[in-house]
């Protein structure tokens, strides 16, 4: 099984939501719904809001999974050990051993391999 960590951040004044992040939500979730089951991809939603609320909010549109939003400390521990220094951020590792595969999967999605004729991808 390969599995991806999203992180990204909904910005709660006048609620935007950050323009990376409003224009590659959609795009990945169409991505998933198309070959979640083919390709046997999980994704792992931990977000980097302010509140729950906001949260809830934008969660409730994702068809994968989340990083409960009170677990901060392991928010915290995930995007040390994955290198979060930009949103939205997408890692891609193997499951069964937590082996990190590509650190650049967005970048794969919007540039370099559109129709993932070379996923899973590696970096």
């Amino acid at each position: 099984m390969v599995c991806f960590i999203f992180v990204l951040n909904i910005i709660r004044t006048f609620f935007l939501r950050c323009s990376p992040c409003r224009s590659f939500t959609p795009l990945l979730s169409e991505l998933y719904k198309e070959y979640h089951k083919e390709k046997k991809i999980k994704i792992i939603f931990i977000s980097f809001d302010n509140d729950e609320r906001s949260f809830n909010d934008y969660y409730k549109t994702m068809p994968w999974l989340a990083l409960d939003y009170k677990e901060r400390r392991k928010k915290e521990e995930l995007s040390k050990k994955f290198n979060v220094t930009e949103i939205p951020k997408l890692v891609l590792f193997e499951g069964d051993s937590g082996k990190i595969i590509c650190t650049n999967a967005k970048d794969q999605i919007l540039y370099l391999d559109v129709e993932g004729k070379h996923f899973p991808w590696k970096s």
